[in-house]
């Protein structure tokens, strides 16, 4: 019965066609007559409403919903760069601190490892972390390109891993090559991270400013544009995080406290322990230690980003891995990085004076051992607190921060060098709290202060990593000269901090007055990308349907426009060599460099 009806609804239909084909004039056929009557008549017509615009879509607000995605993305990036840095800095700092002070201690010595020789081991490690980061100047850039920004502080972030799981096996084939890598990884480590929160910064200024046509076309901003989030995004960073430097181990105080001491204290009973720690106690402290270190690789793969889009990281590899090397050097040059280098060395020297001077010879040796965590603490309290106050250059002038901060520290060097307090005095609590406090705070106007300045003064994205690589391997300069300064007495290392920062402050405002006054200043050019392999690799906009004819006159058009700008360069420095004696020898020598060389004019402040 089914199938009978099935064939009286076929030949219903056919009949229908053939009555609508024999109607149809002219003999032409209605393909729309053709559909049959009933759901599946419908199918053009829903395919034309799903392809056709919808009333309700708003293509504007489905785009500012986007781009608000996309800012509170580079949010999450900042925030999971700051506290990933905050933790492997604190893990790595509290396990070297737990581990010299057992080490110091001379029972434990004898009971755990009797000759072992932890002594020995200990100043190997030591020189390991503060004399590796010298040469980071040579691999540095050439790690942070082939690796990416995001990988290499991943990758140090394992590094740092690495040296906790050394100590559930504390031998000299464990410790000191643990050591040596992360004197190897610190300058990589921070550089990334300064360079990082810098690239967050220019990111979330082009998601605000999604509709400008420099954004959108990807070419240079106006100057000063990046100036107001880069402030922000490294005022986030708290400079507690920053800190190079690992304290000496502390020793129980017998000899004249603060301006009067001299090195590292001898004389001293070499027991510090009320009692022996269980093993099974140590080895709780470490796994909770690996944990939170393995949480900080964790951080930085999961919540940060990548700081470049695919396309610009090949193009930041691709100018030759030559010029990536020797690019930091030639950034020398540029006066303005010059007269920043006294202020970098003294941001060295004033972390390690903080952590080893002023909270061991001024608040262990006056008020005791007790005392050290208070001391530690409001230093890392005050120098994340006040950081903030870098934000006041949202509507000051940029050298507030750095002058402000040497304007405090100035003042507590005298002090300080004029003040010897007695041993055991515990009344004097108060005044070490305040100068600690104060020192925090000197401490975050420096460190926010040149992260700034650097960023404000190296706008170009392809730039950013050999400038925070130089910065930091400076402060790696200044820890290796205060880790060889230990035998000299406190009033040198006193007049040392004085005089250097009397001399970054004198460099830092020369350098302020020549921007001022539109001085040129030289920076390398950046090579041309060389692309060996494209397609996936490369995501190039390319149009297939170009000519190979119309491929090279654009390619001449390209050169044409170089060779303008570099012959206007030739003619603005031939005029300006015409105006001295020596201007024509100058002149030639200038012209020599036009190929890789690049001029800029000084800002106003």
């Amino acid at each position: 019965m089914a199938e009978a009806d099935v064939v009286t609804e076929e030949n219903v239909y056919r009949e229908d066609v053939i009555e609508h084909r024999d109607a149809a004039p002219n003999g032409e056929i209605n393909n729309d007559e053709l559909l049959p009557v009933g759901p599946e008549g419908n199918i053009q017509g829903q395919m034309e409403e799903f392809l056709g615009p919808q009333p309700e879509y708003d293509e504007e607000e489905e785009e500012k919903k986007y781009y608000r995605r996309k800012r509170l993305g580079v949010i999450k990036n900042v925030l999971g760069a700051s506290v990933g840095g905050m933790i492997i800095y604190s893990v790595y700092l509290g396990l070297l601190q737990m581990q010299l002070i057992l080490h110091y201690d001379e029972t434990y010595r004898e009971v755990k490892y009797g000759s072992l020789g932890l002594e020995d081991i200990d100043r190997k490690m030591l020189m390991g972390i503060n004399v590796t980061p010298i040469v980071g100047l040579l691999y540095t850039p050439v790690l942070i390109r082939f690796l990416g920004t995001k990988w290499m502080m991943f990758l140090a972030s394992g590094i740092y891993a690495l040296f906790v799981s050394t100590n559930y096996w504390e031998r000299y084939y464990t410790l000191v090559p643990s050591a040596v890598a992360i004197g190897a990884a610190i300058v990589p480590l921070w550089a990334s991270l300064g360079n990082y929160i810098t690239r967050m910064a220019q990111q979330y200024y082009e998601y605000v400013n999604y509709k400008d046509d420099q954004v959108q076309e990807q070419k240079k901003v106006p100057e000063g544009a990046y100036n107001r989030y880069i402030i922000i995004f490294q005022s986030v960073l708290s400079p507690s995080c920053t800190h190079l430097s690992p304290p000496l181990p502390p020793s129980p105080p017998l000899l004249p406290p603060g301006a009067e001491s001299s090195g590292m204290i001898e004389g001293f009973n070499k027991t510090v322990l009320n009692h022996l720690p269980r093993s099974i106690l140590l080895i709780q402290v470490e796994s909770v230690l690996m944990g939170a270190a393995f949480l900080s690789m964790i951080i930085f793969l999961v919540l940060c980003g990548p700081a470049y889009r695919p396309t610009e990281e090949i193009d930041l590899r691709s100018i030759g891995w030559g010029n990536i090397f020797q690019l930091p050097f030639k950034h020398l040059r540029d006066y303005r990085i010059r007269l920043l280098i006294p202020f970098f060395i003294y941001s060295g020297l004033e972390t390690l004076f903080a952590v080893t001077g002023l909270t061991l010879s001024y608040g262990v040796c006056t008020v005791g051992l007790e005392w050290l965590f208070l001391l530690v603490m409001i230093y890392g309290l005050s120098c994340s607190l006040f950081s903030c106050l870098s934000l006041s250059l949202l509507k000051l002038p940029r050298y507030v921060t750095l002058l402000g901060g040497a304007a405090i520290h100035g003042p507590l060097l005298v002090f300080l060098f004029c003040w010897s307090p007695g041993p055991k005095q515990p009344d004097k609590l108060a005044y070490l709290l305040l100068v600690t406090a104060l020192w925090g705070i000197g401490s975050a106007l420096n460190k926010t202060g040149l992260s700034i300045i650097l960023g404000m003064l190296y706008e170009d994205k392809e730039r950013l990593d050999f400038v925070y690589t130089i910065y930091h391997w400076w402060q790696a300069i200044a820890i290796f000269v205060v880790y060889l300064w230990t035998g000299l007495i406190m009033r040198a290392k006193l007049s040392i901090l004085l005089v250097t920062l009397l001399l970054a402050c004198f460099c830092y405002w020369t350098m302020e007055r020549r921007l001022a006054k539109k001085i040129r200043f030289r920076l390398p050019r950046i090579p041309r990308p060389k692309h060996k392999v494209k397609g996936y690799r490369y995501l190039e906009e390319e149009n297939s349907d170009e000519s190979d004819m119309e491929d090279s006159d654009r390619n001449d058009d390209e050169d044409q426009e170089t060779l303008e700008e570099l012959t206007e360069e030739a003619r603005d420095e031939e005029s300006q060599a015409s105006d001295s004696p020596r201007g024509g020898a100058r002149g030639r020598r200038r012209r020599c460099h036009d190929d890789y060389e690049q001029a800029g004019e000084g800002v106003d402040l």
